[in-house]
């Protein structure tokens, strides 16, 4: 089973909906692979050329995109061997169209390349728990990472006084209830 369909069966399983955005990134690497079988090495006409299909998939025109290939191969009559890249960039941008809608994760904001995710991963997760000698249990791991996104998104304090809060109300509200008082 292909990992965007265990992703979407956990999901499922899981009632929750999940938007999932293909990285750009890889997908311009197909436009790439595509430009090449219709430009020469160097040509500096392939970087207007990619950079126009890539404008097309971040409006959401995938199978724009896909299309204007085909009738790009046609029109050059390439040989089999030699539109390899085109037929593979046509195959991914069908086989992956649904996750390949940059026009909504545009709209809403969410990120379309894994660098910010990655950068988030090696900055909350790998700094802190790869560190030489450390073990792990997965309660201690949770604990710890939830403490740094608090820190790195700036929440920390907000969070403690709550903290606290909910630490007086569980320990001490009940002997405050009652009116007795420490201070005394």
């Amino acid at each position: 089973m292909e990992r965007l369909d265990l992703i979407t069966a956990e999901a499922t399983r899981r009632g929750v909906t999940v938007h999932i955005v293909v990285d750009l990134i890889h997908v311009l690497e197909y436009l790439w692979g595509a430009a090449w079988c219709l430009h020469t090495p160097g040509d500096p006409a392939a970087e207007a050329w990619v950079a126009r299909h890539a404008r097309t998939l971040l409006a959401g025109g995938a199978g724009q995109v896909a299309d204007a290939l085909q009738t790009a191969a046609r029109a050059t009559r390439l040989t089999t061997n030699h539109c390899k890249g085109i037929d593979d960039a046509v195959a991914y941008l069908r086989n992956k169209a649904e996750y390949l809608r940059y026009d909504l994760a545009l709209d809403r904001g969410w990120p379309m390349a894994t660098g910010i995710i990655e950068g988030a991963c090696r900055h909350l997760v790998k700094d802190r728990l790869d560190i030489t000698g450390a073990r792990w249990g997965l309660s201690g791991a949770e604990a710890v990472l939830k403490l740094r996104a608090l820190r790195s998104n700036g929440d920390f304090n907000a969070y403690w006084a709550w903290h606290e809060q909910q630490e007086f109300t569980r320990n001490h509200q009940a002997r405050y209830r009652d009116g007795f008082n420490l201070a005394a």
